[in-house]
């Protein structure tokens, strides 16, 4: 790698809405799609993987929504090697700033004897073909060799030279199925940037999977090694065990710039807000521990820490909280303060609300103020995401009421507007979450199968703001809502409220079920 090359800040690829949706459980609306790709903006990644257009009417529209609207970074759809796919990729982001097509093949002899039930030279001759063809549309072409840490080096030579021949500007090594280690994936990538033909005219990208919980490293490792690209996800998300944590990736690159001798274009103070809109849209809870963004990141119990940490940080502290956008300040603010106060509060947090929906949320805040002692930044943002969801619908609870007891049949009564109509309904249930969902769903005239519940709280103190996250499941399609509120039904019916409007959303519009692929992705 040239000396000029290897300075270049690494290429953040963000694939959160192609292979962070394939995570099981995970349905993105276009809605939510577009704006986690906002954010993705905000971010700075230099690239979006917006979707796999072929798959769904659902994900063309949201490839086609994010090309049109979101710009700065390269938007990128994905493809496999075939005619269709590219033409739908490339008609779905014919209209982005900055379009790339992403092509691929599988070129393990696994996946090429079982999968494809092809012999290596149709593999090739695929690959090339696919890339001429994607050229024709957009000069900027990614080429990938699916499983290529399971393929024979010789044969990703042949092939990724052969690529590059035909007009491909980068070329990805995925580590398909989480397969590789640091050392060994060190070792391929230094192989391939040697014998490959024309390697040094291209970006080296890689993509990895966590399946051995080594994504992360094999894919420093690989920067190491001189790749110029990673392609990671926000929270790690992902098929199986997920991919790359994006922010992991790029938190050590920052930290240990000494190691690597490289950074990232990424604007890390937008790391958490990032991270919480993806926890908050996929309904996928970040653990604890988490490197970078868990909750106890930045949290240190054991005296011996706090003590070091008290007289320097650096003690136990290798990055600060403000680097990913945290901050240790609280809300001077309470049930006197004004609307003034309160727009410019917002303001300072990113949020540029209308008059009325400031008013709505000034609203909600007095209510809570009522409720609360303290109000914390994190209950403001608390506030307008439950109040402005990324997608409304016809559905709104505006009311409950629950009777329950150890000694008694739990009853719940629930007053909802529907498509403009009033409907009050009760129910009964196992306990008064379960009567709440059961007379919603009477309200309604659906019955979807609750598959996922989880509640925890979203400050600390007794009167915390609940937070409630449910995932239905109707007709083979997976809705999640979330709900937040100091009274943990509250925020269980508003987040089961939250499920049944993309559920209905959703079975207006035909064909929103993915097609089934005769082959995998990266």
């Amino acid at each position: 790698m040239s000396e000029e090359k290897s300075k270049r800040p690494v290429i953040i690829f963000d694939t959160t809405l192609r292979d962070g949706e394939q995570s099981p459980g995970v349905s993105l609306t276009v809605a939510e799609k577009l704006e986690i790709a906002r954010q993705l903006a905000r971010l700075k990644v230099d690239v979006i993987e917006a979707g796999f257009p072929i798959t769904s009417p659902g994900d063309f529209a949201a490839v086609k929504a994010i090309a049109a609207e979101v710009k700065g970074p390269v938007i990128c759809a994905l493809a496999r090697a075939v005619r269709p796919d590219i033409e739908r990729a490339w008609e779905a982001i014919a209209e982005a700033e900055k379009p790339r097509i992403h092509t691929f093949i599988a070129t393990s002899p696994i996946h090429m004897k079982y999968k494809l039930r092809k012999t290596p030279a149709e593999v090739l001759k695929a690959a090339v073909a696919a890339v001429e063809l994607a050229k024709s549309f957009t000069p900027d072409v990614e080429f990938s060799a699916e499983d290529a840490t399971r393929s024979d080096p010789e044969f990703l030579v042949e092939i990724f030279s052969a690529v590059i021949a035909a007009g491909a500007t980068t070329i990805n090594v995925p580590d398909t199925v989480g397969y590789t280690t640091p050392e060994e994936f060190f070792r391929l990538i230094t192989f391939l940037r040697e014998k490959v033909a024309g390697a040094d005219k291209v970006t080296f990208s890689v993509h990895c999977h966590n399946d051995l919980g080594l994504a992360v490293a094999n894919s420093l490792a690989a920067v190491a090694a001189g790749a110029d690209q990673v392609e990671c996800t926000i929270n790690g998300i992902g098929e199986r065990a997920g991919n790359a944590s994006l922010e992991e990736v790029v938190m050590a690159l920052k930290t240990r710039a000494d190691q690597y001798g490289r950074t990232s274009s990424v604007y890390t103070p937008e790391i958490s807000r990032t991270s919480l809109l993806v926890e908050r849209l996929t309904g996928m809870p970040v653990q604890p521990n988490k490197a970078i963004v868990g909750a106890n990141a930045f949290a240190h119990e054991s005296g011996i820490h706090q003590d070091g940490v008290l007289k320097e940080r650096t003690t136990y502290e290798i990055m600060r909280p403000e680097d990913i956008g945290l901050t240790a300040g609280r809300l001077v603010l309470g049930k006197h303060s004004g609307r003034h106060a309160f727009r410019e509060r917002l303001i300072a947090l990113g949020y540029n609300l209308s008059d009325e929906e400031l008013e709505r949320a000034f609203t909600r805040f007095k209510e809570l103020a009522d409720r609360k002692k303290e109000i914390t930044e994190r209950d403001l943002e608390a506030i307008v995401q439950a109040e402005f969801p990324v997608e409304a619908g016809e559905l709104t609870l505006e009311s409950f009421q629950v009777t329950s007891g150890n000694q008694t049949v739990p009853m719940a009564q629930v007053s909802v507007t529907f498509h403009g109509e009033r409907r009050t309904e009760a129910a009964t249930g196992n306990g008064p979450v379960h009567a709440v969902y059961q007379a919603l769903n009477r309200a309604v005239g659906v019955s979807p199968e609750l598959r996922e519940y989880s509640l925890k709280a979203v400050t600390a103190g007794g009167d915390a703001l609940g937070e409630a996250t449910v995932r239905l499941e109707w007709e083979g399609q997976s809705y999640t809502g979330r709900g937040l509120a100091p009274d943990v039904v509250e925020a269980s019916a508003r987040a089961y409220a939250a499920a049944l409007n993309k559920l209905l959303n959703a079975s207006k519009t035909k064909g929103e079920k993915k097609v089934a692929l005769a082959e995998g992705a990266l």
